[in-house]
């Protein structure tokens, strides 16, 4: 009896070190050593997900600009993302009738979203196919006047919208978005490095690793909960050949390769 008491209390002494030495692990460590703003300290702190004009936790935040708003406006132009239209009654007649009839509207307006409690400062689009049902976009605001370099830091939020429908929370016609948002990030990145428009690349902590996370309009996404951000070159005229890209910390690499590996499945 006594030998099965002993073996009872070792069992459960194992148990709760497990779960202990799991929830140091997991919960503190891990998350502590992926967190990483050493190239944009004056993010940390900072809210990740945008939020609906109900409250509702909306889009993830997963780019950054680093620049002028006339140096945004004009790498965004070089690459061929267009600035969206006001909310109007016309930009909305337009719209409708862009989807119905299967023409283009490569400003179609965006939907409002709010970082901070305020909303998206800049917001741009490209279109995917002929009407705006389907589109790539961007919402950015500006969140720090001065960076590490001195220059203002915009972060973004990039998603695809993939068609129309209805709101699953609120009933009201919106854009739905595809599921996977690293997928617009990288594209968004990837457009204006090949346009010269980008000195540096690097990545900041954004929403962190998330399966199953649901924006306002109730549409799933996942994401490696990185942001990547894009250092502009200063002036309309000037070009960059090759963007220099900044490293991560070595086990932010290794998350970053677990997940592509996870992300690969989902797709």
């Amino acid at each position: 009896m006594a030998s099965r008491h002993s073996r009872l209390r070792t069992a459960i002494v194992a148990a709760v070190v497990f779960l202990v030495a799991y929830g140091i692990i997991a919960y503190i460590a891990l998350p502590f050593a992926w967190t990483h703003y050493e190239h944009q300290k004056g993010l940390a702190g900072h809210p990740m997900v945008t939020r609906t004009a109900q409250g509702i936790p909306g889009d993830p935040i997963n780019v950054g600009l680093v620049g002028a708003k006339a140096d945004v406006l004009c790498a965004m132009h070089a690459a061929a993302w267009y600035p969206a239209d006001p909310i109007t009654l016309r930009s909305s007649v337009e719209i409708i009738g862009s989807v119905v009839l299967d023409r283009p509207y490569r400003d179609a307006p965006v939907s409002s979203l709010f970082y901070d409690g305020r909303r998206e400062d800049l917001a741009f689009e490209k279109p995917d196919g002929t009407s705006a049902d389907r589109r790539q976009h961007v919402r950015f605001w500006e969140v720090l006047k001065a960076g590490q370099e001195g220059r203002p830091v915009w972060l973004g939020s990039a998603t695809f919208d993939k068609d129309v429908g209805l709101s699953r929370d609120t009933g009201q016609v919106t854009h739905h978005i595809g599921p996977d948002v690293d997928a617009e990030r990288d594209r968004l990145t990837n457009d204006l490095r090949a346009v010269k428009v980008v000195e540096a690349i690097y990545e900041v902590t954004g929403v962190g690793r998330t399966l199953f996370g649901r924006n306002g309009e109730g549409d799933r996404y996942y994401t490696d909960g990185e942001i990547e951000i894009s250092r502009l070159v200063s002036g309309c005229n000037t070009k960059v050949e090759t963007a220099l890209e900044l490293a991560n910390p070595p086990i932010v690499n290794l998350k970053n390769q677990a997940w592509k590996a996870i992300a690969g499945i989902l797709k």
